[in-house]
């Protein structure tokens, strides 16, 4: 039987900022059209965290029954290693996507029900991620979901459920949020080619190999910086103050393009791109309340 402390390191913590981060963006949207409504914000936040460690606990469920994980370089997995048994981590995928679920219906029920197939499209999304018997993960379309649901769907998604309108800022910010949340799955892909390849699991990094893949890492930082002068021209350029996210966002691309890092070398990069998005949306939300306020 695993542990609380295996339970907590399989629900992989370091990668609950790229839950928080949409929330951040879509509310700092919200509070700039005047219609934040803190509690929805908070229900929004419950939604997505229930969701990434939903998600979480279904990779390590069908990557684990797959043998995918049985040599693995990066954080421990609790069906790879044997901690827990398949039925229990799947349970515990199940029970969280269904607890997103619930939530998900307060807010469906307090704004507008066609919400709800918004809300059964993430937890399909989140399950066949690498579940089924055509998980999408393994056809190299992890990347574009990702940009999709923890991006664009959960940045427009908080705004929307507080000012129940669509926003071009919202859709701005949701591009840069995106970004750097497939910039995060990049660099794991990127550090997973070999043992990706070997257990037959094509993903995007597999399919472009790593020169591209580094390349492809470089361009969605970039891309996110671009989304932010889209922010700032449809809000304040005090949003400008989401720059903080720039030193993380840096080393981590010095470490991908400039030293070519590999294997374990590239774990801090996961750690310092997950820093740089809830940076960038933290800076954003800031600057929209500086903005607000002068």
């Amino acid at each position: 039987m695993a542990t609380p402390a295996q339970w907590i390191a399989g629900a992989r913590p370091r990668t609950l900022p790229a839950a928080v981060a949409p929330v951040l963006a879509g509310t700092a949207v919200a509070l700039w059209e005047d219609g934040a409504v803190w509690w929805k914000a908070l229900l929004a936040l419950a939604v997505s965290l229930l969701l990434q460690v939903g998600v979480n606990y279904a990779n390590d469920y069908s990557d684990g029954i797959r043998g995918t994980d049985s040599d693995r370089v990066g954080p421990m997995r609790l069906v790879g290693s044997d901690a827990a048994s398949p039925r229990a981590v799947k349970l515990a995928a199940l029970g969280s996507l269904a607890a997103a679920g619930a939530v998900g219906l307060v807010l469906a029920a307090t704004t507008s029900w066609w919400l709800v197939g918004v809300g059964a499209l993430c937890i399909l999304a989140a399950w066949f991620y690498t579940g089924g018997s055509r998980p999408y993960g393994y056809l190299g379309l992890g990347e574009v979901m990702v940009f999709v649901f923890f991006g664009l769907v959960a940045v427009i998604g908080t705004a929307y459920v507080q000012t129940e309108a669509f926003h071009l800022a919202a859709l701005w910010a949701g591009t840069g949020v995106g970004a750097f949340a497939c910039a995060i799955l990049v660099a794991n892909n990127l550090r997973d080619i070999p043992t990706d390849t070997v257990a037959g699991k094509r993903t995007l990094a597999v399919v472009l190999g790593e020169d591209r893949t580094r390349h492809l890492y470089g361009l969605l930082v970039d891309a996110a910086a671009v989304a932010l002068v889209g922010v700032a021209l449809t809000t304040t350029w005090y949003v400008l103050l989401a720059l903080v996210a720039a030193p993380p966002a840096v080393r981590a691309v010095t470490t991908v393009l400039g030293d070519r890092a590999t294997g374990p070398a590239l774990i801090p990069v996961l750690q310092q791109t997950g820093q740089a998005e809830l940076l960038y949306a933290a800076g954003i939300l800031a600057g929209v309340a500086v903005g607000v306020l002068t």
